[in-house]
């Protein structure tokens, strides 16, 4: 099969992969809506095709794991990265036992002898156990079960903690929520970025799909009303309980296609667009109700094109009058909102 590689790609740790990935969160409720697996697979291929081969899918996302497995062995290809997650939610002893064991289930719904990125979660910060967790998925990398080690919504100051105490390379990666509307990876996890040459992948980036065409000049929805997914739901409070106002959101949506205009793109473009120009970025995660909406076309358009000084001012006057600066006061750092 040819692969068709968008046109932005980045180094993490032993791979070289698209600066867009699919996320499949959709794949852990039917609150989304529910496709055949068969659709999904075709979504799946129909996405390697053109070039997105790097895919984010999390021990609880229903039966991902085992989608994306099933799908990766029956291409020809190998060249497609499935990057899954370790979420501890509850307290656990982090043994070697329970950790390798936490990892072969991985392996194992993935039909995989070794894991690319394994991302990891862990809720309770007053346990210290992240650490003694990480040294062991360190030894399992060592070992070769696992390719690289990221971590998943952990804030600043713990991501500098691990970065540092499990020295250079340790760690590849922190998944966390970046968009024109949270802007919180601005406030201190970009420098620790840097610091350590650690990459975002980032959620959220479309907002669950409001920063799209779609909701330019629509009145605002009412969240309990059954018509939104679960993703809109919490974008929705995002936009606006934390960072203004449907107005102001309206203004920005206007403004943002005013400069889509100009690059002959959609909204949706320019705002993952404005994501990725910041260094720190590895990666935005688009998610995909496969089989039933996707847009892989329209996303190859993320690339071609830069936001110029006059395109970001104009966005710069809009946050400049919502509460995009102060999110990280009033929920917390990134991740803050899980916790």
């Amino acid at each position: 099969m040819a692969v068709n590689s968008p046109r932005e790609t980045f180094r993490l740790g032993p791979f070289t992969t698209p600066r867009i990935w699919t996320g499949l969160w959709q794949l852990s409720s039917n609150a989304w809506g529910s496709a055949s697996v068969s659709k999904v697979r075709s979504g799946m291929a129909r996405h390697v095709e053109m070039g997105y081969t790097a895919f984010d899918i999390a021990d609880h996302y229903g039966s991902a794991e085992i989608i994306f497995g099933q799908f990766r062995e029956s291409m020809p290809t190998s060249q497609i990265l499935g990057a899954t997650k370790w979420c501890v939610f509850k307290s656990v002893n982090p043994s070697r036992n329970v950790v390798q064991a936490a990892v072969q289930e991985r392996m194992e719904r993935m039909r995989s002898k070794c894991i690319d990125l394994l991302q990891f979660h862990w809720q309770d910060y007053a346990d210290k156990g992240y650490l003694v967790a990480l040294n062991h998925l360190l030894d399992l990398r060592d070992e070769g079960v696992i390719s690289a080690i990221g971590l998943c919504n952990f804030d600043t100051i713990r991501t500098d903690e691990i970065c540092t105490e499990l020295g250079p390379g340790a760690v590849v990666s922190n998944q966390v929520q970046f968009s024109l509307i949270d802007t919180r990876p601005l406030h201190g996890m970009a420098d620790v970025c840097q610091k350590h040459g650690l990459k975002l992948l980032t959620y959220g980036t479309l907002c669950g799909g409001f920063l799209t065409d779609k909701w330019l000049g629509s009145p605002e929805p009412d969240a309990y009303s059954g018509n939104l997914t679960p993703s809109q739901r919490k974008y929705l409070d995002m936009i606006v309980q934390a960072w203004g106002t449907w107005g102001l959101f309206q203004s920005l949506l206007t403004v943002l296609r005013t400069i889509g205009d100009r690059h002959g793109r959609s909204i949706a473009n320019v705002a993952a667009r404005w994501v990725l120009d910041h260094p720190f970025v590895g990666a935005v995660i688009i998610g995909a109700r496969l089989g039933l909406s996707e847009h892989p076309d329209d996303n190859q358009k993320v690339f071609g094109f830069q936001l110029t000084p006059k395109d970001n001012l104009a966005i710069e006057n809009v946050l400049d009058r919502s509460n995009s600066r102060r999110i990280i006061t009033s929920i917390g750092d990134c991740g803050a909102e899980y916790r």
